[in-house]
């Protein structure tokens, strides 16, 4: 049995390490609602903007046409993986770089074992794991610590950069890899193709076409309008993100909270246990003093 000391310490140290994840779990609450919120707002917007720019680009016909529809062979690529700056929240991050590793060493292979794969980290968790799992590929580096401002003019630097890249030809593809949210408890791991804009998947009607009026004219507008709509896609993809930490780590901590709860009340019962056997003990002691008194 450990000495009182001993046991007075670990309670001591696990109350406190109580009270820090109450704090923690506390504050991803509270900004897991704004994080919610906005990632409420802009999911109906974009995931419909995706889909019409799917359509249009899948019905275009010949009429008009832009770069970002292109599809080429994937001999240079480009790997988007959109992670948090800090740990805690369970395996939120572990599962994002799992889902990014798989599109690389699947779909990116030939591009990997080529030297033709960049990675462009978002966040410092997914940074730190690839940079060691890939010390011979391109990595850029300058959005790592982005999630400090994640305005729509911030975050549209990182897309406008790889929209560059894409239709300077140094890269024929970009998959994101990035935290879904659904809600407090679930967050799914997506790699999601962003370059070059998927077309929409054949219903078997060849004679459907997308019913859209375009007014002044189709390329001066698709000119305007799909660098707009994939801003929008890839800001969706990182307050997504941004939601899923907030929301893995205050799971997280409750569960170390409930942990920490469990261990106190074991601690407790020993610390109970251990200083009824030392006064069980001296009391023993005083009965058998008292008792060698009288025999002499």
């Amino acid at each position: 049995m450990a000495n009182l000391k001993a046991v007075r310490e670990r309670i001591t140290s696990v109350g406190n390490t109580q009270q820090i994840t109450k704090a923690m779990k506390m504050v991803s609450a509270a900004k897991l609602r704004r994080a919610q919120q906005a990632v409420q707002q802009i999911r109906p917007y974009a995931d419909k903007q995706n889909e019409m720019l799917r359509n249009i680009l899948s019905n275009l016909g010949g009429q008009a046409s832009t770069s970002f529809g292109v599809e080429r062979a994937l001999n240079k690529a480009c790997m988007v993986v959109v992670t948090s700056n800090r740990g805690l929240c369970g395996a939120f991050n572990t599962n994002v770089i799992k889902e990014a590793i798989q599109t690389i060493e699947g779909k990116y292979a030939d591009a990997w074992k080529s030297g033709n794969l960049t990675i462009l980290p978002i966040g410092k968790k997914g940074y730190d794991v690839l940079r060691r799992r890939y010390p011979n590929v391109t990595f850029i580096r300058t959005y790592v610590e982005i999630f400090s401002d994640l305005s729509f003019e911030n975050v549209a630097q990182v897309s406008q950069l790889l929209m560059d890249e894409f239709e300077a030809g140094n890269f024929d593809g970009v998959t994101v890899s990035y935290g879904r949210f659904k809600n407090a408890a679930t967050q799914f791991p997506e790699a999601e193709q962003w370059l070059p804009v998927p077309k929409m998947e054949s219903t078997g009607d060849t004679t459907a076409k997308a019913d859209y009026i375009f007014e002044p004219d189709m390329e001066g507008l698709l000119k305007i309008l799909v660098p707009s709509i994939l801003q929008t896609t890839f800001q969706k993809y990182l307050l997504d993100t941004h939601a899923s930490e907030h929301g893995a780590r205050m799971t997280a901590m409750d569960k170390a909270t409930e942990n920490a709860n469990e261990m106190l009340k074991d601690l407790k019962l020993m610390y109970n246990k251990a200083r009824q056997e030392a006064i069980t003990g001296e009391i023993l002691e005083i009965v058998g003093g008292a008792a060698a008194l009288e025999s002499a």
